[in-house]
């Protein structure tokens, strides 16, 4: 941890005392009371916004309001784990199986498109870290595209900021999924309704049980081993195995994972204060304008990959879009692009990150050394 970094905590825990104690001394049952009524206000709320991650955000939002106030209902670290888990096999599932067919066929082009967009992200990381915008590795964690929620708990898992990966991360899903969808509706797709996915009736006792299997031995085997973000990586590659040899389709109730998506919300929103909230608030802009970078340089890369596809540029741009993959495979599933390009190089993207995101967080963060403050030496 460098000095800058250390400065920066230093002040966020002194100014901490500057927080509204509204709740200091109310019993605790009545706060997690409110800050379940909270949550489903803000869930319904987003929900009528059509904003994507609405199940997370709204607890998370919910969980920064209560502490902000002074709250202090916490969630054990047995909680958070079992809704890692759950996330885990949730994400093994939206893995199309034609995965590893669709690299195969294109793969010169998955690479090339998938380590172009991890390679601007990583610059965007680097001047973040550098021009001192957030400290740490934070900074690098944000920027990297994939699924938000498995970012904000890799990089809790390796040491940064999760609060501000966070910020970072949902400003941009935000960003992707309006942006997206403008395109979209420039192209001219049909903007009707998504294909219904067909739910068999009745409860799949198999699925079911398979499902809630690998969730407890991805918890178990993540408690044992202390593997950095075990818990969910373990039960993510046990999901995807099982159902890639065609062993089993791992499946889990809505309910489950609704209450796992609460969990990571409000785990991450009860850690805010309003120090936290100011700081990541004078750094909005930088935020918005790193994250319309992003979504920009991966237009030309689509561009790229239309000329050299010719898949169509509304299939290519949503293949590259930096993050919110749910709200991306909903626009693709309500035109007529290829779904099954548009999956499998989003989730080379995110595997990508999974295999060498931590070690580039680190050797980015590392060298990139901020700028000395010429006011440093005069507070």
């Amino acid at each position: 941890m460098n000095s800058w970094e250390r400065a920066s905590g230093t002040q966020l825990i002194m100014e901490d005392s500057l927080r509204v104690e509204l709740l200091e001394g109310s019993r605790p049952s009545l706060q997690w009371v409110l800050l379940l009524v909270l949550s489903a206000v803000c869930v319904v709320i987003l929900k009528f916004l059509r904003l994507p991650a609405a199940l997370l955000l709204g607890p998370m939002v919910a969980g920064i309001v209560i502490a902000v106030l002074g709250g202090t209902p916490r969630i054990a670290p047995w909680g958070f784990q079992l809704s890692q888990a759950l996330i885990g096999c949730m994400m093994a599932r939206a893995i199309p199986h034609s995965f590893g067919g669709q690299i195969a066929k294109q793969a010169p082009i998955f690479l090339i498109s998938t380590f172009g967009v991890l390679a601007v992200s990583g610059l965007l990381g680097w001047l973040l870290t550098r021009w001192r915008v957030f400290p740490g590795s934070a900074a690098v964690w944000g920027s990297w595209p994939g699924a938000a929620t498995a970012m904000v708990l890799l990089s809790d898992a390796h040491g940064a900021d999760a609060r501000l990966v966070a910020v970072m991360q949902y400003m941009r899903v935000l960003l992707v999924a309006v942006v997206a969808s403008v395109v979209a509706r420039i192209a001219i797709v049909p903007t009707g309704s998504a294909a219904a996915v067909q739910q068999p009736t009745g409860i799949q006792w198999l699925p079911l049980t398979a499902g809630l299997a690998i969730v407890l031995a991805g918890f178990f085997i993540a408690r044992w081993t202390r593997l950095t973000a075990g818990a969910l990586l373990v039960p993510l590659v046990l999901s995807f195995a099982l159902q890639g040899m065609g062993r089993v389709n791992v499946e889990l109730p809505q309910p489950m994972l609704a209450v796992g998506y609460a969990v990571i919300g409000w785990s991450v929103g009860l850690r805010f204060t309003r120090p936290v909230l100011h700081y990541a608030a004078g750094r909005l802009p930088w935020i918005v304008a790193s994250s319309l970078l992003l979504i920009a340089a991966c237009g030309v890369i689509a561009v790229a990959l239309d000329k050299v596809t010719g898949m169509g540029l509304l299939a290519a741009y949503l293949a590259t879009s930096p993050g919110g993959a749910d709200s991306i495979a909903i626009i693709a599933a309500s035109g007529h692009v290829d779904m099954g390009f548009v999956m499998a190089f989003q989730t080379s993207r995110f595997v990508a990150i999974l295999l060498v995101g931590s070690r580039l967080t680190r050797f980015i963060a590392r060298h990139a050394v901020p700028f000395k403050d010429p006011r440093a030496d005069t507070r």
